[in-house]
């Protein structure tokens, strides 16, 4: 039994190191794509994963199912397909290690995922079903996304759902706001960030993170604050959790998928409903979420910057 299984991209993100005199950068190929870094952090902190996914019949494809091998995550439901290559990710990072992105994905291999091809077994006896976005990007994968979703719910599992907004990846701000709130309805829990908010509803956190529950039936939610940590609510009430201080940015790639992958580790171990953690049990979730992320930003790269719990713990507090 799987404690989650996500379904999404798993791809090649290059990050630069350095740039030579005429502003060319030289670049580290790091293995990424929001599930994938997802799901690192859920079994870096004790917990069973799988992905549902496509990469290509490539040596990044094979490097990258490789690499989740080692980390303990099932890779039975990743496809490898000669027909596409595996997609890349250029990041660029700002003087603060904040990034932004280039996709080669058109189309690259995770948006061919096709329904046929998922293996829905993976799903019978896990707790919880993960997506984001990016599947919903075009077709085939959209249709594998939802019909992913539809059989999760059809067997009762709890569904995590991060929008993780690309805009360059959609032909519209439209189209994107249309396969969001989609996925914001089929929802048990959201990581949904303060940007995100201000794009679908031009409110604040605060007042997004009330909104999804209950005009959406989110039973929790976790509205990040980039640097400053996250609003987390649910039927109890909600909180304001601090981001550590003191921790040297280089790189901030994953950390979201990280935060989500941390918080969904900690929340697993409660054994709860979502609605009923009181809010001392959110805030310890949330500041574990919030340190692990945190600490990620110092090198670079997503699935390979997961830390260790005890470090964690060391900085908690």
């Amino acid at each position: 039994m799987k404690d989650v299984v996500a379904l999404g991209e798993l791809l090649i993100d290059f990050a630069p190191v350095s740039t030579d005199e005429s502003g060319y950068p030289t670049l580290k190929a790091q293995p990424g794509g929001a599930p994938g870094n997802f799901l690192a952090a859920l079994q870096k902190y004790g917990c069973s994963t799988a992905l549902l996914g496509k990469v290509g019949d490539d040596a990044f494809g094979h490097l990258l199912v490789g690499t989740l091998n080692e980390k303990g995550i099932e890779t039975k439901g990743i496809v490898t397909d000669p027909a596409v290559f595996t997609t890349l990710a250029f990041v660029t990072l700002d003087a603060t290690g904040n990034r932004s992105f280039s996709f080669a994905r058109k189309p690259g291999a995770d948006t061919c995922l096709r329904t046929d091809e998922l293996d829905l077994s993976l799903l019978d006896d896990c707790r919880v079903f993960h997506f984001g976005t990016l599947s919903l990007t075009s077709e085939p994968a959209r249709s594998a996304t939802k019909a992913a979703v539809a059989y999760a719910k059809e067997h009762s599992k709890l569904i995590s759902f991060d929008p993780n907004l690309r805009k360059p990846l959609w032909p519209s701000d439209e189209a994107a706001k249309e396969q969001i709130e989609w996925g914001l309805h089929q929802s048990d829990i959201v990581k949904i960030s303060d940007e995100e908010i201000e794009f679908l509803w031009g409110i604040s956190p605060e007042e997004g993170a009330q909104k999804l529950l209950t005009e959406y039936g989110v039973r929790l939610v976790y509205a990040t604050l980039g640097p400053k940590g996250c609003h987390v609510a649910n039927a109890q009430g909600n909180c304001e959790v601090a981001s550590p201080s003191g921790i040297h940015v280089v790189d901030t790639t994953g950390a979201g998928d990280i935060f989500g992958g941390s918080a969904m580790s900690q929340f697993l171990r409660l054994n709860k409903a979502p609605e009923a953690l009181t809010v001392e049990e959110l805030r310890a979730v949330t500041r574990f979420a919030c340190c692990a992320a945190s600490l990620s930003t110092q090198t670079h790269g997503g699935i390979t910057s997961v830390v260790p719990e005890a470090d964690v713990r060391a900085i908690m507090g």
